[in-house]
């Protein structure tokens, strides 16, 4: 009776955390509908861990196949929620894209999670709840700022969902807060594949490094910082991955005071655009083409973690540095370039 349904699972966080699961002792199913995402990175998962995923090609926001899950697995313990689109600037450009997927499968599998009697449940949530704060490093009690994108909205609202729907049933609920996911797994065997054109800095960074973007820009340098360009809490996919298990743990054990509970997951320190690029230079050897543009819609200046209640309430203690996290970066890139040929 440990059975965990994984959403997104082959998603860049999702296939970390059913990593991380398995190796502690977790049985998991995935749920993905590919539309941002490659199933064949479950390959890697699978060599990782010796054993096969099973995953379900379902869309969630369809809530008759998304129940055939449940019907064929009823011995799921608890949810981890990854399900979702996440480009900021997407987002911006297509608000009601984003609202109704990323709101109604979030309805969904809570009326699965209703229905079926599943005791715990797990949010990824998102840093970009706080908006742009008036004061940094936050914590889990700071005030919530107007989102400053559609993405952003969807998981404050995503929040607001959960926090309602537990007052209602018997379902046991923790929302991850995590800031900005970088690297890839050790093994080099799993990491982040973006669909398209990288939303996010530090894919930008390595595919501009190895050559399949000429150059990138830097989203702005005037904002009102060290070096003018905006301040962000990056923590590795493999610290990101290993919260979840900690938080599934949490809950089983009973150990939440109040449901849900919120924890940050962040480093505690604030990088600069600028200062991650100069240590992807350092780590990799190699200079990397960008260029300086004007501030993007949807972009908060500086946001960084207080994860004090996820060190002391869940053990959890982040184990990468900023340069493990570039390192693992660019050794996955390479991986990339290498298979390329096997369309990975």
């Amino acid at each position: 009776m440990n059975k965990i349904l994984v959403t997104g699972g082959c998603g860049y966080i999702g296939v970390h955390t059913i990593v991380d699961l398995v190796q502690n002792g977790y049985d998991v199913i995935s749920v993905d509908n590919n539309s941002r995402s490659s199933a064949a990175i479950l390959a890697g998962a699978e060599q990782i861990i010796g054993k096969k995923i099973k995953n379900y090609t379902v869309d969630l926001c369809n809530l008759i196949d998304t129940e055939t899950i449940f019907a064929e697995n009823k011995d799921i313990i608890g949810i981890i929620h990854f399900a979702a689109y996440k480009a900021v600037g997407e987002s911006v450009e297509n608000p009601l894209l984003y609202f109704e997927n990323n709101l109604t499968s979030l309805v969904n599998i809570l009326k699965c999670a209703e229905k079926f009697n599943i005791p715990n449940f797990v949010f990824s949530s998102s840093c970009t709840v706080y908006g742009n704060p008036e004061v940094i490093p936050v914590t889990e009690e700071t005030p919530q700022q107007p989102a400053e994108s559609p993405y952003g909205a969807t998981k404050q609202m995503g929040e607001v969902i959960v926090i309602d729907t537990v007052k209602s049933n018997q379902l046991q609920a923790i929302l991850l807060r995590y800031f900005n996911p970088v690297g890839a797994h050790p093994s080099n065997l799993i990491g982040e594949i973006p669909m398209g054109k990288p939303a996010n800095l530090v894919p930008a960074i390595t595919q501009t490094a190895i050559g399949k973007l000429p150059t990138m820009q830097v989203w702005g340098t005037d904002y009102p910082t060290r070096d003018g360009s905006c301040v962000r809490d990056y923590i590795h996919i493999c610290d990101i991955a290993h919260a979840h298990t900690l938080a599934l743990n949490f809950l089983i054990d009973k150990k939440n005071t109040v449901n849900p509970e919120i924890f940050n997951l962040g480093t505690g320190d604030g990088y600069t655009v600028l200062e991650v690029i100069h240590a992807f230079e350092k780590t990799s050897g190699v200079k990397l083409n960008y260029t300086v543009g004007p501030r993007r819609p949807g972009d908060v200046v500086a946001i960084y973690a207080n994860n004090n209640k996820a060190k002391n309430e869940l053990g959890w203690i982040p184990a990468y540095n900023l340069d493990d996290m570039m390192s693992s970066a660019w050794n996955w890139e390479l991986k990339l370039k290498n298979v390329a040929s096997q369309n990975i």
